[in-house]
């Protein structure tokens, strides 16, 4: 079986990862094991997971495996210098085994080698060593970090060889000369190459870019002898120029692979006979290719013509030479885990069955002692007349003071002499337990006449014939079976010896039904113990393949499918509210939101050509639902009602013209506001049925309302003072960067001119005329202020983001108002330049005409000498202007040279130059802070610019009904109709979908599903108890006999199973993103409230009350 990759197999390899990796980012890098590593790469659309077995093999792969709970200190290294980086190369170094990838235009280098124990290398641009995997001890490629990695020494690295006759004659001609020597030196080879691979063998010495196996292939094509001696091929020239077209051959076949960025696989695979058919099944009995297992052998970028004529080997085509590989390994590591889990439920068999054997073994000794107590007692009762005359005998030799070995010796001696007496009783005695042991014979009791004879007998022969020695009699087979071994205890008689037997016989029996309860009960402990054993074994060998479901485009926002099958997208923040807006609302479409802080922008997509049709009511009162849930409504458990509006009434142009910032949007005309929103949500799986399934649901479905709605009934429209305001509200914040700015210029003198602050706010509020007409600007017609009837949930305007000074080239669009926009504010506001300081000379002023007017550099500078003089210009001080005119008499007979010397004697000097350097400095910033002033509204007029552009184009699109979407996304929007929430016994479910939506629109549409209210448990730690509750389910009904394949009940079975499957596969993390609040709380059917499943330690009786405060308040 192959297990690493050939050099052509590293080629194609690198070449289909070059053409699918390029231009993506590495997203994460995992540990899978000791040396199989996960990376992840990713770009918008597209992601990718290429697995790393470091010396055997890599490719892309499309399942999903499990991954180490913390990454090893080597992966973290490469995480840290890797993640985020864009592949930007991927290449085979020169024909060796191995692969680069090139990261950053090659400022980070990863090499992968594939050949002896492997090794994975990160090098910066010059290839030092940063991190490696393994560390490389040999002389000659001493390998570890801070090294340098040579590339000099691989395979063909300066470039390959041109194929000619003279390269493939010195290969050849080098190999036999090393194998003479060989031969001569006396050195024996393990393994001697057969005549016909010595050839081959030889050309994948010398000519190293041809693999063995492309070779054996070539020679096939061509009808090329394999088997020519070397010798032979040197000296004809016929030979020479038949194995150069068949090395050219090669060497096209090679160029026509790597010609195309996908190359079509070829798997070899050999058919296995099941086990178990293999026993059943006779050899001449031929069997069916179909009932047959494929074992995985060998894999290829060309289809091999050395296995086409095997009649047990079957060669499997594959689109993709990664997914070839990916399909072979994957088969391979799915057969490790299932000889795995095999093992260990064998293990777990095997010591339920030993348990079953031990209770058994038990119950048959306790029989068995019941048996032999009955056979015993029974053998006492049938020859009670012999156990009275052995216990009588012996009792009086013990009376007459008889020592215990002479009672012993006697018996034996009338053994001898054939008493029957002595002849049953079996030696040793066991006096000291008072017990004698008499072997009994099962049956009736002998006549009385045999035993008076065989006594007189005995008597006559001892009187008569003393000398003789009569034999011991042959005891034949049948009596030593028949024969039982009685112990009797001499204080009794038979009977109540018999009666001893009765009653340990009785004591078996009840003991063998105490066992028999008990092992019955251990038997089930032990099996429950095994069960609970099995069952933490197979949580720990995790299911490590998991097929990866490729992704809808509308994953990425916060989605669900209404109870009318209308797809409804909501933004996860500001910038998928924005991309929402740009890039799918379509006309049709019905944008839905909430005056509410943090509540999402949430588009309905209307169905695909029916731009026309109205969105039914409950789709809407949905979507409302959904968007309400999504704000702080949600944590303060407050009902407050969503709008709607059409696709065309949502724009990014403000009333003065200019383009709104991220994530904000302009209403224009009226916003239909709907019912209050109920805080409910529901989690559940929906299930992708095929073709013919979903055909079977189209009547269960309920149909969306074609009756137009009446604009009246939910509408509320909005007055004129409202507008207003929201244009007063976008001036406002448009003019706040602008005052900033201004701000920190004006600081910088304000330090100076603490004094003035006083007389400047008395002068700003008498320059001021409009100050009176500006308080009636927030009340409305109706005479109330705009603030008194807020909603208390409801934001106050909102800010534009500040613009960073630091990040001036990731500069977002931000709403800006023009000076005159500033001019014909309504309600006569101004800013700072325009209120308060208008009249004022004293304070530093940087007015917008000034930097409108103001060159980058010299403008900066004329400002700074402005300021200058404003500052000597100071307002007098009330007191001082009697102490300036007695020091101005005190010193008036000092020229210049003279007070310029008195302050150099006092030391006053170094105090001006200082004063006089941070004026200078202070002018530098302020030169600085106008100059980057000016930087920012050149780039924010460019967005400006940028934005309309973008808008009008928009505008058109909407205008003609073309969609924005991709067709991609236009063509996945079909798949919605096949998602159901219950399937009917017979569908085909091909995968599952996660879905978190409004209670309202699951309903008992929904077979899995849970209900989320506000709570205080984490979604993260909920989403894992309903995992695991439903899990709990499907084992238990699993548990559950399969149904016949004719009774009505299987397909529904069938459906039930694959749903479990699909549900059974769903991880936690990666399921938990799809529901909009952070904290809930669940209620489980059957289970209650999940974040209240567990009492206290007082639960018990009476409904969980305990201690004093348990009694009810009177």
């Amino acid at each position: 079986m192959k297990q690493r990759f050939s050099s052509l197999d590293v080629k194609v390899i690198s070449h289909e990862l070059s053409a699918a990796l390029c231009t993506l980012r590495l997203a994460n890098v995992y540990d899978l094991s000791s040396r199989i590593f996960l990376f992840k790469f990713a770009k918008p659309n597209s992601r990718q997971q290429v697995v790393v077995d470091s010396g055997f093999r890599c490719h892309l792969t499309n399942f999903a495996r499990a991954t180490a709970a913390a990454p090893s200190a080597f992966v973290s290294r490469l995480r840290k210098f890797l993640r985020t980086r864009r592949v930007t190369k991927v290449s085979q170094v020169g024909t060796d085994r191995i692969i680069e990838f090139q990261f950053s235009d090659g400022q980070y280098r990863l090499f992968l080698e594939f050949y002896a124990g492997g090794n994975v290398v990160l090098t910066d641009q010059e290839l030092n060593v940063l991190a490696l995997l393994r560390i490389v001890s040999e002389t000659n490629e001493a390998l570890r970090v801070g090294l340098k990695y040579s590339l000099v020494d691989r395979q063909n690295y300066e470039g390959t060889p041109q194929l000619s006759r003279e390269r493939v004659k010195k290969g050849l001609s080098n190999v036999l000369e090393k194998t003479k020597a060989d031969e001569a030196a006396g050195k024996k080879h393990k393994k001697r190459n057969k005549p016909k691979e010595a050839l081959r063998k030889a050309l994948a010495i010398s000519i190293t870019e041809i693999p063995p196996m492309l070779l054996e292939h070539a020679f096939l094509v061509n009808k090329f002898p394999s088997g020519t001696p070397i010798e032979e091929l040197l000296k004809d020239e016929g030979l020479l120029e038949s194995l150069m077209t068949v090395l050219s051959d090669a060497k096209s076949l090679v160029n026509q692979i790597t010609a195309t960025d996908v190359t079509k696989g070829y798997i070899i695979a050999k058919l296995v006979k099941p086990k178990h058919d293999a026993k059943a099944t006779n050899g001449e009995h031929e069997v069916d290719k179909e009932n047959l297992n494929l074992m995985y052998e060998d894999f290829h970028p060309f289809r091999p013509r050395q296995f086409e004529d095997d009649p047990e080997v079957q060669i499997l085509e594959i689109e993709g030479f990664n997914k070839t590989v990916d399909e072979f390994f994957s088969s391979l590591e799915s057969q490790k885990l299932e000889s795995r889990l095999n093992e260990r439920e064998e293990n777990a068999k095997r010591k339920l069955e030993a348990a079953r054997q031990d209770h058994e073994r038990r119950l048959g000794g306790l029989q068995q002692v019941q048996e032999s107590n009955v056979r015993k007692a029974q053998a006492i009762e049938g020859n009670l007349q012999r156990v009275q005359e052995a216990t009588a005998a012996v009792n009086g030799l013990i009376a007459q003071g008889m020592d215990w070995v002479e009672i012993a010796r006697l018996i034996e001696m009338e053994r001898i002499r054939q008493n029957p007496v002595a002849n049953i009783i079996k030696l040793p005695l066991k006096l000291h337990e008072n017990t004698i042991t008499l072997l009994l014979t099962e049956g009736a009791a002998e006549p009385e006449e045999e035993d008076f004879l065989d006594e007189t007998e005995s008597e006559y022969s001892d009187s008569e014939d003393e000398s003789k020695k009569p034999s011991k009699p042959k005891e034949t087979e049948a009596s030593k079976e028949q024969n039982v071994v009685v112990d009797i205890n001499l204080a009794l008689s038979p009977w109540s010896n018999a009666r001893q037997y009765y009653d340990q016989k009785k004591y078996a029996a009840v003991k063998e039904q105490k066992t028999l309860q008990a092992s019955e009960v251990a038997l089930k402990s032990t099996e429950r113990k095994i069960t609970a054993d099995l069952k933490k074994g197979l949580k720990q060998e995790k299911q490590i393949l998991r097929p990866v479901r490729k992704q809808l485009w509308f994953e990425k926002f916060f989605y669900f499918i209404s109870s009318e099958s209308y797809l409804v997208l909501g933004g996860r923040d500001i910038h998928q509210n924005e991309i929402l807006y740009k890039k799918h609302l379509s006309k049709g479409d019905v944008y839905v939101s909430a005056d509410l802080e943090g509540a999402s922008s949430v588009i309905v997509k209307n169905k695909v050509g029916l731009a026309d049709a109205p969105i039914p009511p409950s789709t809407l009162g949905q979507a409302g639902t959904f968007s309400v849930t999504t704000s702080t409504a949600w944590d303060s458990k407050a009902v407050m009602a969503a709008w709607w509006v059409n696709a065309d009434q949502v724009s990014k142009t403000a009333h003065g013209g200019d383009i709104l910032g991220v994530g904000l949007f302009n209403i224009r005309g009226q916003k239909n506001f709907l019912p209050p929103a109920q805080l409910l949500l529901g989690f559940g799986v929906m299930f992708q049925v095929n073709e013919e399934s979903k055909a079977r649901h189209l009547k269960h479905r309920v149909q969306g309302d074609t009756v137009p709605m009446d604009d009246k009934s939910d509408k509320r429209t909005l007055t004129d003072d409202h507008e207003r305001e929201d244009s007063e509200i976008d001036n406002e914040e448009t003019a706040q960067d602008d005052v900033e700015a201004d701000q920190a210029l004006q600081g910088l003198a304000k330090e100076k001119d603490e004094p003035s602050r006083a007389a400047e706010s008395d002068h700003g509020e008498r320059g001021n005329p409009e100050k009176d007409h500006d308080d009636d600007a927030d009340v409305d017609e109706s005479g109330y202020r705009k603030d008194s009837y807020q909603n208390p949930l409801q934001p106050g305007i909102a800010v534009q983001p500040d613009i960073d000074e630091s990040e001036d080239d990731n500069l977002l669009g931000s709403e800006h108002v023009s000076d005159s926009d500033n001019e014909g504010k309504r309600g006569g506001e101004s800013t700072d330049d325009e209120t308060g300081n208008s009249g004022s000379g004293d304070e530093v002023q940087v007015t917008k005409e000034d930097i409108k007017d103001l060159p980058a550099a010299d403008g900066a500078n004329e400002a700074t000498e402005a300021s200058l003089q404003q500052t000597k210009q100071a307002p007098q001080v009330r007191g001082k202007h009697g102490k300036r005119a007695k020091m101005k008499n005190k010193y008036a007979h000092q020229d210049e040279e003279d007070r310029a010397l008195a302050l150099r004697l006092l030391g006053s000097k170094a105090g001006q130059e200082k004063a006089k350097a941070e004026a200078e400095k202070k002018a530098s910033r302020e030169a600085e802070l106008l100059v980057q002033k000016e930087r920012r509204r050149e780039q924010h007029r460019r967005t400006q610019e940028t934005g309309k552009e973008a808008e009008e184009a928009r505008r058109l699109k909407l205008e003609e009904g073309v969609d924005p979407m991709d067709e991609d996304e236009v063509a996945e929007l079909g798949v919605i109709d096949s998602f159901i929430g219950n399937p009917l016994p017979g569908d085909e479910i091909l995968e599952c979908l996660v879905i978190c939506a409004p209670w309202d629109a699951m309903g008992a549409r929904f077979k899995w599903r849970v209900k989320i209210q506000p709570g205080s448990q984490k979604k993260g730690k909920a989403i894992k108890e309903i995992l695991r509750h439903w899990g709990q389910a499907i084992a238990d009904k699993e548990k559950r006999k399969m149904p016949e394949v004719g009774d009505e009940r299987y397909l529904e079975e069938i459906v039930a199973r694959r749903e479990g499957e699909l549900i059974k596969g769903l991880r936690d993390v990666e399921v938990v993103g799809v529901v909009p609040v952070s904290k809930v709380r669940t209620m489980i059917a059957g289970g209650g409230a999940a974040d209240k499943g567990k009492k206290g330690k007082g639960g018990g009786k009476g409904g969980g009350h305990s201690g004093k405060g348990s009694k009810k308040l009177r």
